[in-house]
């Protein structure tokens, strides 16, 4: 599987004003996911749980606020290149190096509507449990985690297996920062918490099994 250059990419990007701006407003959403966290955590939570809920405040805010705009920009016969509109220009920006994004791809707008409408409620599920400090938070994040990592393979697998002809790698910021860093937050990450959740079940399950046993025993 490669990563080949679009048959007839854009031209040069420019760090211009939408660009500052689209990463600006990734940048706001991040703040208001640590302005939560302070807001919201009591003062026992460890820094763990403080780093899990900015993460997941931040997920959330990115799957309504970014991902919310552009599944009502390109679903019912619109699409992103024909819409105006600040949220309109910040995905006209992320097209240049995702075609699919400008057009209404029907897999990614499938993958965009379950973001959205299950993905993002269940990350503010999450977050009640972390600020309640309920451990039963551990499964759910497990399900989210699967979920957005198959989602993010869904989304560039088929593209990758068919040639890749609407990512253009042409020019450093498409590659590594639209498609590589974004994209692969939503892997690592994930990944991540999957792990120290599953780490969390087993401990508890092996603890409680333990204790079955010297019960049995006596």
């Amino acid at each position: 599987m490669t990563l080949s250059t679009s048959s007839s990419p854009p031209g040069p990007p420019v760090i211009d004003a939408v660009t500052i701006a689209s990463l600006g407003a990734t940048l706001a959403l991040l703040l208001l996911a640590y302005l939560a966290a302070r807001a919201l955590l009591p003062a026992r939570a460890s820094n763990k749980d403080r780093a899990t809920f900015v993460w997941l405040a931040f997920d959330a805010l990115t799957h309504f606020v970014l991902e919310g705009s552009w599944l009502w920009l390109s679903t019912f016969g619109r699409t992103v290149q024909s819409a105006s509109g600040p949220f309109a220009t910040l995905w006209q920006e992320y097209t240049f190096a995702d075609a699919r994004w400008g057009r209404a791809d029907e897999t990614v707008v499938s993958i965009e509507a379950l973001t959205v409408l299950a993905a993002g409620p269940l990350c503010v599920w999450i977050l009640y449990q972390i600020v309640r400090q309920d451990a039963a938070r551990h499964y759910w994040i497990v399900v989210l985690c699967t979920a957005e990592i198959y989602g993010g393979a869904m989304t560039f697998f088929p593209e990758w297996f068919t040639g890749s002809s609407n990512l253009n790698t042409s020019h450093w910021m498409y590659t590594w920062v639209y498609l590589a860093f974004f994209n692969g937050l939503w892997i690592v990450i994930p990944l991540a918490l999957m792990l120290d959740s599953y780490w969390a079940i087993s401990g508890s399950l092996r603890a409680v099994q333990e204790a079955e046993q010297k019960h049995k025993r006596k």
